[in-house]
């Protein structure tokens, strides 16, 4: 049984819930294989590096408030860097982030390392930001250029860049007033982006993801590609799910958001097309969302606080829902 979530944000990282989820699958006397998975969002790197040879390196940068930060990346056997934006520019970075002046210049600098390397093919996971400034920090660090890279936008939404301010901006501290004003800070860098390339960075799918930074780097040549794919790719997903009998996934909170392409819905539907039994353990499902196969809440199944007891929780809600599948191969 191939067990393969996403994190559950705040208690399991996505490797320690699919060693969870095997512990519950071995007490129910079958084998089980972990896959950690992300969408480009925080866990992206770590995913990655838990399937794929590689090195991981730090480099110092500058972090969203403008402070240096320690930031870890990857280079992975094939020479392809691996960056996850959020450890350069994330939220977490910064105990008061003040939207109007986080910038993106340390993601652009784990970039341009990466280049300075000799990688010559980059991805970026850009979830967990702590910016809006369409990308501008990072274009700068680069000098607008990406020079013979390849660089691929890890995005894990289809928000576009105009509308990133009133989506994002109240997650990372912005008022209203704030919004107004990243608004129409993003209005007036659009031009600028647009004669870089002549690419229409407003209508781009993705574009507005880690507040615009996914559309400032596709205006010098960044691709943009849905998150998920990406890493799927990476740890060769498609593969391990053709050789397994039945699937389980997960992350911490199954709503609406889960159903537009996350991982959970990515690997139902993958499973489904292969006709793989699948199911799913998550911290919390929102009432009204159908999953259209077994599932478990954590929050259902606990007394007292589930993110302490989370790995337990997990393993448990894997050994019973293990039982109510289609009896997988030993």
């Amino acid at each position: 049984m191939l067990c393969c979530p996403d994190k559950f944000r705040g208690s399991l990282t996505a490797s320690e819930a699919a060693a969870a989820m095997c512990r519950g699958v071995g007490r129910a006397g079958f084998e089980a294989r972990p896959l950690p998975l992300a969408d480009g969002g925080e866990g992206t790197l770590a995913a990655i590096l838990d399937s794929s040879p590689g090195t991981l390196l730090t480099a110092s940068v500058t972090g969203p408030d403008g402070d240096p930060v320690e930031a870890d990346w990857a280079v992975l056997g094939d020479g392809t860097a691996v960056i996850e934006m959020a450890r350069a520019s994330g939220l977490a970075l910064v105990e008061r982030n003040d939207p109007l002046t986080a910038s993106t210049a340390g993601t652009g600098e784990l970039i341009a390392a990466a280049i300075a390397r000799g990688c010559r093919r980059v991805i970026v996971g850009v979830g967990g930001s702590a910016t809006v400034d369409g990308g501008l920090g990072a274009l700068d660090a680069l000098g607008w250029s990406l020079g013979e890279a390849e660089v691929l936008v890890a995005c894990d939404v289809t928000t576009t860049f105009l509308a990133a301010p009133a989506l994002f901006g109240p997650q990372k501290g912005a008022s209203p007033a704030d919004v107004a004003a990243l608004e129409e800070r993003l209005a007036e860098l659009a031009p600028r982006l647009r004669t870089a390339r002549g690419l229409d960075i407003v209508a781009l799918s993705g574009s507005g993801a880690a507040g615009g930074l996914a559309g400032g780097l596709a205006a010098i040549g960044a691709r943009l590609v849905p998150g998920f794919d990406v890493v799927a790719e990476a740890v060769g997903f498609p593969a391990a799910l053709a050789e397994c009998s039945a699937v389980i996934t997960g992350e911490g909170r199954v709503d609406v958001s889960t159903l537009s392409g996350k991982v959970v819905a990515r690997v139902l539907g993958a499973a489904r097309d292969l006709g793989r039994p699948a199911a799913v353990v998550a911290g919390r499902i929102e009432r009204g969302v159908e999953l259209g196969v077994p599932a478990r809440a954590l929050a259902d199944m606990s007394r007292g606080d589930s993110f302490e007891e989370a790995a337990f929780l997990v393993e448990e809600a894997a050994f019973s829902l293990t039982l109510e599948l289609p009896a997988p191969s030993r």
